[in-house]
């Protein structure tokens, strides 16, 4: 009998990789119950730091930058809107949803400091919080 133990332990390995995989991917726009208690999604963010500032890129595409809440609490930046469905295609036959609707809200660890100023602007599809450190 022919032992193949090592190709088995192999694909076991990446089976399990694979499911790890798709449930890290899933729980990206898992709903979760926010800090007000109603339901919400959180978008994927990146945090940067310069010298003078701390940028916040968050992928939400189709919303406006002037309607997102957005607070510095406790050492954290707290984001919070709503994405909706453009009124267009309020009536639309829908195939495929995959970018999440309704209210979201994201709470980010930031880099220890104090900041002085909070920035908003859209740039391709997402939110670009811009951080000013305190002197």
């Amino acid at each position: 009998m022919k032992d193949d133990f090592p190709d088995r332990w192999m694909f076991s390995e990446a089976c399990e990789m694979l499911a790890r995989a798709d449930r890290l991917h899933r729980q990206m726009f898992q709903p979760l119950r926010s800090v007000r208690q109603h339901p919400a999604w959180e978008p994927p963010a990146d945090v940067l730091e310069t010298e003078h500032e701390v940028l916040v890129i968050v992928a939400l595409p189709g919303v406006n930058a002037d309607g997102v809440e957005a607070g510095i609490e406790g050492g954290d930046l707290i984001l919070a809107g709503t994405r909706t469905l453009p009124r267009q295609l309020a009536t639309a036959v829908i195939h495929r949803m995959e970018l999440p609707q309704g209210r979201f809200e994201r709470r980010l660890r930031l880099p220890a400091g104090r900041y002085k100023d909070i920035r908003r602007t859209s740039a391709d599809g997402c939110l670009v919080i811009v951080l000013t450190k305190a002197e």
